[in-house]
């Protein structure tokens, strides 16, 4: 009998699995029904087990819990299974639809004939087989095929179950490697960690030490090594100093310095990694991201050097008849900037918000179309290219749809098949990262020309590299900076408060009583900050401004963690915009509603749906464990592991932010905060909102963030590569009739610029 109360108790639970309610194929996750001893009805256990079938017995250790809708259950921590013994058993385990070419009849028929050997039979004598009724050469190795997938899968779960590995686990260790599994797994368990999602460094560590993997074996040291340059790369960087790198390796894998440099020089002999000296410093990188970024500069410069892809005209007369079509005038200083970018075959655009990047690219787009150029519109999510196209009145894509993705992942534009285009304008390059960036080149023919549009002041990348900071670094590539800022701009009290945060200033409240779009808010308190912040999005602003909490409002958290990060907000507020009575998919750390807001946090080119990407949830199907999701109209379905690239996005981090813009938006700030305020961060959020920004929080937390300028260390060597490809090229004295790639002024919107580039070259 189960316990009258449940709660935290462990308890033992055995018998036949009678029916299978619930499988998800890609995570394990299951739902039976199980005639247990001492119960004299079936009893629901719910347990991740990548492979059960009715009639397996079924040994479980768990807890007792009462589901509001199901009522009394079992959830299961450990399960095993063994093979049914009975014939019964094992009628019934046949006719499940567990092996294919088996149904009920011929389960039936199997065990008629073969009675308690039938499984014995299947597994070593399958061409017994073919003496049944209705089984041919066919059926008969169809169903021994069968059964052997089912028999790798139960040895490699069995086996990784003895090493400490849980069962969706190994479920996703068969998915990648099929059959082979269990071999690859012995023979090398740190190839698990590079080949499969969610399974990192630490867990393949565990198996590989539990396997008997001396901790100084070098496959554990070169395998550490090669990890902890990755982990680099997903912070940021394209390396490590050599001294940095060993001290890192000292700490994770506890071994002595010989040791760990005898198993760097392994790595490079083998062409994984790459030890170079830059500025007297020895420098240690994964080759696929050295090649990567000498591959940017190399085709940057080469791209510069070419004749422009439209001829020379005058730009003045070009921009009075697009005033006579338009009604669109500029200041004296966009024509000067102007002139600029149309006699660079390859330009940076920065600036910050309100000094009209977006008036001159439009007036770049509607100036060169007039005269037959092919232009195309790109930017790094689809919220940033949905902006551009809006912004312009053009069609604007993703990086990933502009170079249309293959099924691999990859991309079908490239080097051999490139995109039949004369300009690519691309927007929010601060967020393009080295790979990316080379991706987008392989794919721009040589007598193209590139636009690159960004905030250089923003956050960088969240992928390796800092692209546009250091392009504009290495001084190879002409450069417009756009710093006046226009009137209608200037009177919105979030474009000076990003300027502000950007000059090292706090920035300034409305004064009383005025009408704002910028406010601050003050709390000390984390939980006053909770509570203002929960009161601010679900009743003030849309009071006061008549926007939608849910569609209108964004929450931006400086981090993931804590109090006031995005997973504690996310709760919060989907308890308070969304207090759904109806049924709730529980996945990883939240539960799913009708009505939630939810973001893509991966990409999936399949379903042609990217990360950063929102929608919100309108069905959920608990019976097979998925969700509908709508983005922009598009219903998409969710299940199995694809829940795992969704989060709520009531909250979400500056980074994910990054590209987008929101009609309102509130930013907690407290010294809970700290360890990641810094100014890039702050000014970064503040420029997310178009028509309203609130900072909740602590004065205190907002001054530290105004000064910290200190931003993690990111180490790339894009600008040093792009000035040793510029020098190449001129030794080898290439000739050019555009703008050259030389080392290139940088143009500033209120100056005089009386030294606009003019086709010629002063250097090479």
């Amino acid at each position: 009998m189960p316990p009258l109360d449940t709660g935290t108790d462990r308890y033992d639970l055995s018998g036949t699995v009678e029916r299978v309610t619930f499988h998800n194929p890609d995570t394990g996750f299951s739902v039976l029904k199980v005639k247990a001893r001492g119960h004299q009805k079936p009893v629901a256990v719910v347990a991740h087990a990548p492979s059960i079938e009715p009639g397996e017995r079924l040994r479980a250790r768990g807890t007792w819990v009462h589901d509001p809708k199901y009522g009394l259950q079992f959830k299961a921590e450990e399960v095993t299974s063994t093979l049914p013994r009975t014939v019964d058993g094992i009628e019934r385990y046949l006719g499940s639809g567990l092996i294919e070419g088996v149904g009920p009849i011929h389960a039936a028929k199997l065990v008629e004939a073969f009675g308690e050997q039938t499984l014995d039979v299947i597994e070593r004598q399958p061409w017994r087989l073919r003496q049944v009724s209705g089984i041919g050469p066919v059926r008969a190795e169809c169903i021994r095929s069968a059964w052997s997938h089912q028999q790798t899968l139960r040895d490699l779960v069995l086996f990784l179950g003895t090493h400490g590995i849980a069962p969706e686990r190994a479920l996703r260790i068969h998915q990648a490697y099929g059959g082979a599994a269990l071999a690859r797994v012995s023979a090398d368990p740190y190839r698990v960690a590079a080949d499969v999602r969610g399974f990192g460094f630490e867990a393949a560590d565990g198996l590989a030490q539990s396997l008997g993997l001396a901790p100084d074996d070098p496959q554990r040291l070169q395998a550490g090594l090669r990890h902890l340059l990755d982990a680099a790369a997903e912070e940021g960087s394209c390396g490590l100093s050599e001294a940095e790198l060993l001290d890192r390796a000292a700490g994770l894998l506890g071994a002595e310095t010989p040791k760990l440099m005898r198993a760097l020089t392994t790595e490079v002999e083998a062409g994984t990694i790459v030890v170079e000296e830059l500025g007297g410093e020895r420098c240690v990188f994964p080759a696929w991201l050295h090649r990567t970024e000498r591959s940017v500069a190399n085709r940057l410069v080469a791209l510069s050097r070419g004749t422009l892809p439209w001829p020379a005209f005058e730009v003045t007369p070009a921009l009075a008849t697009l005033a006579v079509e338009t009604g669109m005038v500029l200041a004296p200083s966009q024509q000067a900037a102007l002139e600029a970018v149309l006699r660079s075959k390859v330009c940076v655009m920065t600036g910050g918000p309100g000094v009209g990047k977006t008036t001159l690219v439009n007036t770049v787009v509607k100036v060169l179309r007039a005269r037959g150029v092919e232009v195309a519109l790109a930017a790094p999510t689809g919220r940033a290219a949905k902006r551009l196209a809006e912004a312009t009145g053009h069609e604007a894509r993703t990086i990933h749809r502009l170079l249309e993705v293959d099924p691999n992942g990859g991309f079908r534009r490239n080097q051999d098949r490139p995109l039949p285009i004369d300009l690519l304008v691309v927007d929010e390059v601060s967020m393009l990262d080295v790979r990316l960036m080379a991706s987008l080149l392989a794919a721009l023919p040589l007598r193209a020309a590139l636009l690159l549009v960004g905030d250089v002041d923003q956050l960088p990348s969240v992928g390796p590299g800092r692209v546009l900071g250091d392009v504009i670094a290495s001084g190879t590539i002409p450069v417009v900076r756009l710093r006046e800022v226009f009137r209608q701009a200037a009177e919105s009290r979030i474009i000076q408060a990003a300027h502000r945060v950007n000059a090292g200033e706090r920035p300034l409240p409305p004064a009383a009583g005025e009408e704002s779009d910028f406010y601050l808010v003050e709390s000390r308190s984390a939980d006053g900050c909770l509570d203002k912040l929960l009161q601010m999005v679900t009743k003030r602003i849309p009071e006061r401004f008549g926007l939608d909490p849910v569609k209108d409002v964004q929450v931006i958290c400086p981090m993931n963690k804590g109090g006031l990060g995005t997973r504690a907000l996310n709760a919060a507020l989907q308890q308070a915009l969304n207090p759904a009575t109806g049924p709730r998919l529980h996945r990883g750390p939240y539960a799913y509603a009708v009505g939630d807001k939810v973001m893509q946090v991966e990409n999936d080119h399949e379903q042609d749906v990217f990360n950063g990407d929102m929608g919100v949830v309108t069905a959920v199907d608990l019976d097979n464990q998925a969700l509908t999701v709508e983005f922009d109209g598009r219903p998409l379905r969710y299940a199995g592991g694809d829940l795992e690239r969704l989060s709520l996005a009531y909250a979400v981090t500056v980074h994910k932010a990054q590209g987008s813009e929101y009609p309102a938006v509130v930013i907690p700030l407290t010294l809970q905060h700290a360890p990641l305020l810094q100014r890039t961060l702050l000014y970064t959020g503040i420029t997310r909102g178009r028509k309203l920004v609130v900072l909740v929080g602590d004065g205190k937390a907002l001054e530290h963030a105004v000064r910290n300028v200190r931003a993690r260390p990111r180490r790339s060597t894009l600008a040093t590569r792009l000035k040793e490809a510029l020098a190449q090229a001129r030794k080898a004295r290439t000739s050019w009739t555009a703008t050259p790639a030389t080392e290139a002024p940088s143009y500033s919107m209120g100056q005089q610029l009386e030294s606009v580039l003019t086709g010629t070259s002063s250097g090479g």
